[in-house]
C-alpha cells in the first residue's frame, strides 16, 4: 500500500526572476495563485519548467518555503530535488522534507549515463532516506537516460515510490508502465501533447508546463475525461496543441516566461545563456495566446 495516491493536473512552475537575477518571490507566489485558480490539483516546483538546474540549492529551498506558505494546503507541492549524484539528491531531500513539501520528484541524472542497476540504487537509496512520497521523473531529451520498464517496475514495489512523470512522448511506453505497475502507482503524463491519450490509457494526471499558461484549459480536459466526455476532452487537447508547438520558438523555457509576461503575470526572463524571445517571434506568441483567448 502506497504512503498517497497522487493524481490530476500539477503544473511544473517557472521560477520568476528579479531584474538583478535573484528569485522574486512576490512572481512565484503570482504564478502560484493564478494556477490554483485554474483549479489544478497540486505545483510542482524547481522543475526543469523551473531552471532547477540554474538555482542554487538555497534557491530551491526557499522556492519551495514560498510555495508551502502560498498554497497554504490547498493542494499538494511537489519539490524538484535532483542533483546528478545520489548524495547530494538525497542532501536535498532532506532538506525539503524538513520545510513540509508533499512529495519529491526526481529526474534521472544528468551529464552521465548510469546503467539499469545503478538508477535502481540510485532511487532505492533515496526513498529509503525519508518518507517523503517519491516520483519518479524521466526525461530522455534532456537528460539522454531513459527509465526501463523493468527498473519502474522494481521500484514501484518500494512503499513511498508512489509514481512517475514521463515526457518521452512515448505511448507505447507509457502503456507499458501503466500495464507492468498497479493501480495505486501514479503515472503522470509530462508530454502536453498526449495528455488526453495518456488519460484514457490509464495515467492518472499531467504534469504539463504549458499549465503555467492555461492551466484552467488543462483541467478542463482532465475532468471532461474524468466524467466520460472524450469528444470534449479531445477538441481540449487539440485546444492546448497551438501554445504546446509554440515552445519551438525558443530555448526551452524561455516561451513560458514570455507568455506569462504577456498575459499579465509578470514573472522575468530566464538565467543565462537562454535568452529572451526576438521581437518577431514574441509577436507570434501573443497571437496564439490571443487566439486562445489567453489575451484579452
Amino acid at each position: 500500500m502506497k504512503v498517497r495516491v497522487f493524481e490530476g493536473i500539477i503544473p511544473p512552475l517557472v521560477t520568476p526572476f528579479n531584474k538583478d537575477g535573484s528569485v522574486d518571490d512576490k512572481a512565484l507566489r503570482a504564478v502560484i495563485r493564478y494556477v490554483l485558480e485554474g483549479g489544478v490539483h497540486g505545483v510542482f516546483i524547481a522543475g526543469s519548467t523551473g531552471e532547477a538546474y540554474a538555482l542554487e540549492d538555497k534557491e530551491r529551498l526557499r522556492a519551495f518555503e514560498i510555495a508551502m506558505d502560498e498554497v497554504n494546503g490547498k493542494v499538494p507541492v511537489f519539490a524538484g530535488t535532483a542533483q546528478i549524484t545520489t548524495e547530494g539528491t538525497i542532501r536535498l531531500t532532506k532538506a525539503a522534507e524538513s520545510l513540509g513539501v508533499d512529495a519529491v520528484s526526481i529526474v534521472t541524472p544528468f551529464f552521465i549515463t548510469p546503467s539499469d542497476e545503478e538508477l535502481y540504487a540510485h532511487y532505492h537509496a533515496i526513498a529509503k532516506s525519508t518518507r517523503l512520497p517519491l516520483i519518479l521523473y524521466n526525461n530522455p531529451d534532456r537528460t539522454r537516460v531513459t527509465i526501463s520498464v523493468p527498473v519502474i517496475k522494481r521500484l514501484a514495489e518500494l512503499e513511498n515510490v508512489c509514481g512517475i512523470k514521463d515526457s518521452s512522448g512515448d505511448m507505447t511506453y507509457v502503456a507499458e508502465i501503466i500495464r507492468n505497475t498497479d493501480s495505486d502507482f501514479s503515472f503522470f503524463c509530462g508530454k502536453d501533447t498526449i495528455i488526453y491519450s495518456t488519460l484514457v490509457t490509464g495515467g492518472k494526471g499531467a504534469v504539463p508546463a504549458s499549465g503555467n499558461v492555461a492551466p484552467a484549459l488543462i483541467v478542463n480536459l482532465y475532468n471532461a475525461v474524468k466524467r466520460g466526455d472524450l469528444s470534449a476532452a479531445r477538441a481540449f487537447q487539440f485546444q492546448l496543441a497551438p501554445l504546446r508547438n509554440a515552445f519551438s520558438l525558443g530555448s526551452f523555457p524561455v516561451v513560458l516566461k514570455e507568455a506569462l509576461n504577456l498575459i499579465g503575470i509578470p514573472v522575468g526572463t530566464t538565467r543565462l545563456p537562454i535568452q529572451p524571445l526576438t521581437e518577431e517571434k514574441r509577436k507570434a506568441l501573443k497571437k496564439i495566446l490571443e487566439e486562445m483567448g489567453l489575451i484579452r
